[in-house]
């Protein structure tokens, strides 16, 4: 019992230092991430047609609205930890990291904090769901899927 407790402080004393370390990024994402491989729209549909798991760290409001077709919803405040124990998720499983835009801080804190955590195909889709939709890339908008032709 006690050791799990430690575990458990020492992982969220690292993600602690993480956030508090990418804080000096105010009011826009940083164009890399440590560990991580950051990718464009193009690239991430490529990811995307090869079965990589997109996860949607936006909140659920956000979520709702509409979100990349296939995307995990983990929102990085509230849910996000819920990938650290994921069961059937290896740590060399492709991820995909986004969220609203390359105003959006919460994909750049995921994909640090997804390195942090060990896993080793973390790819962070700056750019994000916007951008994305732009593409005219499939998406789920009111809960229906959308697919180009």
């Amino acid at each position: 019992m006690r050791s799990s407790v430690v575990v458990c402080v020492r992982i969220f004393g690292g993600i602690l230092w993480l956030l508090c370390s990418l804080s000096c990024w105010a009011d826009y994402s940083p164009v890399d991430v440590t560990g991580a491989r950051t990718v464009n729209a193009f690239e991430a549909k490529g990811l995307f047609d090869r079965d990589a798991i997109f996860i949607d760290v936006r909140n659920k409001e956000e979520w709702q609205m509409g979100h990349i077709e296939g995307a995990i919803h983990l929102d990085f405040q509230n849910d996000f930890s819920k990938l650290y124990s994921a069961k059937g998720v290896a740590r060399d499983t492709p991820i995909v990291l986004y969220c609203s835009s390359s105003n959006c801080l919460r994909s750049a804190y995921a994909a640090a904090v997804s390195v942090y955590w060990g896993f080793s195909n973390v790819y962070y889709f700056r750019a994000g769901f916007f951008a994305w939709m732009l593409e005219d890339y499939p998406i789920v908008l009111s809960q229906v899927a959308l697919r180009s032709n």
